[in-house]
């Protein structure tokens, strides 16, 4: 069987689409190697797989980091010219020592160094993609987190649109990725690439990770695309089990509000806890707050709790709503668990995701600035009172669940192993 390369950076809800993945390719006999931060190494190796670090190294720990990174204005640019293309030569020599008897790898999006490591090598490369802003399309546009009030000009059409993602590519982010072009250069490979946006998918296969949902195939996508549908990880090997005061809090009462920040923005919550237990008090509602490593807030009645960690695939199910940051693992499961959702979105692609989730019909979106007891208050009671909100919830989730995103991954993997 052929051994397959997992190249992966970002935080878990980068990392888990893969490990589904990969965990199915291994019951079909495939042998797997992940390449991917070294703060997962035990996460891997539990579940059996082989393990090499990728650089560059990031300590989730660091806040300011998480901070600067999460940042709406700033943050993707300096994600990437500050950390990932300053790395990019130490990520290509720690791919190449993990590549040795490889027959193919999968590159999630900002992988940057996979490509080149597969072209200077002419070994196969699949590329994935985990939410449809990434294809930057002109027929169903990205809302850039610097400029959220583009998802109000979507009718001035694809034209419009066609203009105006020219002139982003162009002239901001095609400069961005010179260290990119300079190191291509010095590989001998073909310098003419613009790997953030326009040339960052696989010509032989490209898996479009999310559901229908969120974003159907469009006429600009790069092909050859295969759209699979979400591919969840529920694994209670290294994700843990339900503490046993959560399952008892969750029978014990009405469906309760949900308030999470994801595995990322977690790291730069601010006040997002203590509104969220204001906010809680004053709807007179049961709320779980799933806190990370954040300091707990005091004085909290019996209704709210809180815990560092909870399963979202088990929680979410049985909430009334759940309030996130709109990463694409959170809103997935989220619209899995078929609830409505007030999404209030920090960077990258969250923007985006709360927009399609508001255009679906199932959530309600407030901005980070606006945050505060009462703005929340206020439309948490919209969201709740509103019963439309949680029938397309429910549409959403039957769209999902007949969604094999897994299975169909790995089909269309297989297809290409075997040259069809």
């Amino acid at each position: 069987m052929t051994k397959i390369l997992f190249a992966v950076f970002g935080s878990l809800g980068d990392l888990h689409p893969h490990i589904a993945l990969a965990l199915e390719l291994k019951q079909r006999g495939h042998d797997i190697v992940f390449c991917t931060l070294e703060y997962y190494r035990e996460k891997i190796l539990l579940l059996g797989f082989e393990f090499f670090p990728m650089r560059p190294d990031i300590d989730p720990d660091d806040r300011e980091l998480a901070r600067e990174f999460m940042d709406a204005k700033t943050g993707t640019e300096k994600l990437l010219r500050e950390m990932l293309f300053p790395a990019l030569r130490h990520a290509y020599d720690d791919l190449t020592a993990a590549i040795k008897s490889c027959d193919l790898i999968i590159a999630s999006e900002v992988a940057f160094a996979a490509p080149l490591v597969a072209e200077r090598l002419c070994l196969p490369l699949i590329s994935t993609a985990l939410s449809p802003g990434g294809f930057f399309s002109a027929y169903d546009p990205f809302v850039p987190p610097n400029m959220p009030w583009l998802s109000k000009l979507r009718f001035l059409g694809t034209g419009f649109h066609q203009i105006l993602r020219t002139l982003v590519l162009d002239k901001i982010i095609y400069p961005w990725s010179e260290p990119v072009r300079k190191f291509r250069r010095e590989l001998g490979l073909r310098d003419y690439v613009e790997p953030i946006l326009r040339d960052k998918y696989s010509k032989l296969l490209n898996l479009a990770l999310f559901s229908r949902v969120l974003g159907k195939p469009q006429p600009d996508w790069h092909q050859p695309t295969v759209q699979t549908g979400f591919c969840f990880y529920d694994g209670k090997k290294d994700l843990g089990k339900m503490p046993a005061e959560l399952s008892g809090f969750l029978a014990d009462g009405d469906p309760p509000i949900i308030f999470t920040l994801g595995s990322a923005a977690v790291w730069d919550a601010r006040d997002f806890f203590e509104v969220a237990a204001a906010t809680a008090k004053s709807l007179e509602r049961r709320a779980i707050l799933i806190l990370g490593e954040n300091p707990h807030p005091k004085n909290l009645p019996p209704e709210i709790r809180v815990f560092d960690y909870a399963p979202y695939s088990e929680v979410f199910p049985q909430a009334v709503c759940v309030v996130h940051q709109g990463g694409v693992g959170t809103t997935a499961q989220a619209l899995r668990a078929g609830v409505p959702q007030l999404i209030m979105p920090f960077s990258h692609d969250q923007p985006d995701n709360a927009a399609r989730c508001v255009r679906w019909g199932s959530a309600r979106t407030i901005s980070r600035e606006s945050y505060n007891p009462v703005t929340a208050e206020k439309e948490l009671r919209k969201l709740l009172a509103n019963q439309n909100y949680r029938v397309r919830a429910r549409d959403a989730k039957d769209i999902i669940d007949s969604e094999n995103g897994v299975e169909l991954a790995c089909d269309a993997i297989e297809e290409t192993i075997n040259g069809r």
